[in-house]
């Protein structure tokens, strides 16, 4: 069999984004439209999932499900990783941290979509492999390792957070480096399943929480 090329992956992702445009219809009930972005579209066609997993695993980087990447860590299932961006209104130049950079591709998307993005990721073989893609592929991501509940106070206050494991409520820290009106997409729950939830910041102790749909994540860790 011929080896897969580009021009083959690139075919994977069409379809990959094509699946999760029939998720978005499909919950659009629950998602509150029925559509991804346009923007946000056009990013998870241009990002090279592929070369953010595993490379034994790049032929299974476009199925429609979770992938293992090591220390018994995931990247999330396309659907749901692009879920969590199209609720954090991602724009050009909005300050973002994420928590849990994992291999980077979410980190990844971000950049392409013009975010100015901060990721913390307690394992540090992640946050190194990590750093060595963005420097190879070109995008501006800032990572540090370390335990990602603290966030990363010199560069707050963050226009959004997106955290890509579960707690069991809003991570006090993080709130408090999130800006007044800023959002932060977190799954909220225990060990089994969560919510994946939209928290918006509306004053200095206060926000509001709303639920989206069930997800299952593993749960955030502290160092």
């Amino acid at each position: 069999m011929k080896p897969i090329t580009e021009q083959h992956l690139a075919i994977f992702r069409r379809h990959m984004v094509e699946i999760v445009d029939m998720h978005f219809d499909l919950a659009s009930d629950e998602i509150g439209k029925a559509a991804l972005d346009a923007d946000l579209r056009r990013a998870l066609l241009d990002v090279p999932r592929h070369l953010f997993v595993p490379a034994q695993l790049a032929a299974a980087a476009y199925h429609d499900s979770p992938l293992p990447i090591g220390f018994e860590k995931t990247i999330s299932q396309p659907f749901i990783g692009a879920l969590m961006l199209e609720l954090l209104q991602v724009e050009p130049e909005l300050r973002v941290l994420e928590v849990g950079t994992g291999l980077g591709y979410q980190a990844a998307v971000l950049a392409e979509l013009g975010a100015e993005v901060f990721s913390v990721e307690i394992v540090e073989e992640f946050a190194e492999a990590a750093e060595a893609r963005f420097a190879a592929l070109g995008y501006d991501v800032r990572v540090r390792a370390g335990d990602g509940s603290r966030g990363w106070v010199e560069h707050a206050p963050f226009a959004a957070v997106l955290v890509t494991a579960a707690a069991p409520e809003p991570p006090p820290e993080l709130l408090g480096q999130l800006r007044e009106g800023g959002r932060m997409v977190i799954p909220l729950g225990g060990p089994d399943v969560q919510q994946l939830s939209v928290v918006v910041k509306t004053g200095d102790r206060t926000a509001e929480v709303r639920p989206v749909m069930p997800v299952r994540f593993t749960q955030l860790e502290l160092s």
